[in-house]
């Protein structure tokens, strides 16, 4: 069983906890998810099943689309709405929806992020969290990221919250993106809520939850509902090569890099077969070698 299960991951479960749920539903060890979930977030988490495992890294690498509610007027020690309260300021003059738009529109682009200590960023091998839990102070490491669109946004001043819809880099922590959205406009913030509705081309249209595939499983078609590995590859550019090209690839030798300029990496293909990725070769700037084949 070869190919990418589209999971909806519902709020309480880890990230893992779906990946060990789909190991023994569809009784195989090669499967990986392509982007941790907050335990409290529910939203598109792509699962690799089989082969798939080995296009993890290049999955996980791929733009992510989310809708927050930002909550203004408290602070907390996890920047979500789960954690114990660290500072509030009582909200007296409501930012008007201009003034909304005006901020979240700053921060569209390349930006600097603090993680936050309640995250899985590890420093000197030890992850935040475990300093945290602790109570222990560690000096963060600052992190560059992207936010490619903020749109869809609403204030609410009934309860005091914004929404918004955010196309973001792989690494943002948008419960940060709140908090720093909230000291621009004046006050304490935390993520209140959070849903995940894209990951690359996987859609929330297009997910199943786990009741859906312990279904499928029951039924005997649950390799139906995966997705062919090359949806999880279509945000990388493709060469499609001859079949002197394409046995030289099975075989993962190094190529003469080809005179087109691709984004790299990039995708080696044979007809409707995706044989590798490949990428230039560190030491010899005139040659690709593989990062990853698939039928070597």
């Amino acid at each position: 069983m070869n190919g990418i299960l589209p999971l909806w991951k519902q709020k309480g479960m880890t990230s893992h906890d779906c990946v060990f749920k789909i190991r023994k539903l569809l009784k195989t060890k090669k499967v990986g998810h392509t982007g941790t979930l907050d335990p409290e977030v529910e939203g598109v988490l792509p699962i690799c099943i089989g082969h798939a495992t080995k296009i993890v890294p290049f999955l996980t690498e791929t733009k992510k689309t989310y809708v927050a509610e930002l909550k203004l007027g408290t602070a907390t020690e996890t920047e979500d709405a789960h954690g114990e309260v660290i500072e509030e300021k009582t909200v007296t003059d409501f930012p008007t929806a201009d003034l909304t738009n005006e901020v979240l529109t700053s921060f569209i682009g390349k930006i600097t992020q603090v993680p936050p200590m309640y995250s899985a960023v590890k420093v000197n091998g030890k992850k935040l969290y475990e300093y945290a839990r602790a109570n222990q102070v560690v000096e963060r490491p600052t992190r560059q990221i992207e936010i490619f669109s903020i749109s869809d946004v609403s204030v609410h001043e009934d309860r005091q919250s914004i929404t918004f819809q955010v196309v973001c880099s792989k690494g943002t922590y948008i419960r940060t993106l709140c908090v720093d959205i909230g000291k621009k406009l004046g006050y304490p913030a935390h993520m209140a809520h959070l849903v995940r509705t894209e990951v690359g081309s996987f859609t929330s249209k297009e997910s199943l939850s786990l009741l859906e595939v312990e279904e499928a499983v029951k039924k005997g078609t649950a390799e139906s509902l995966l997705i062919p590995i090359s949806k999880g590859l279509d945000h990388l550019d493709y060469w499609q090569v001859d079949e002197k090209t394409a046995d030289k690839v099975r075989n993962g030798q190094k190529l003469s890099k080809p005179d087109k300029i691709m984004k790299e990496p990039f995708v080696i293909m044979h007809n409707q077969d995706i044989l590798a990725i490949y990428q230039t070769h560190p030491e010899k700037p005139g040659e690709i070698k593989p990062v990853r084949v698939f039928n070597g």
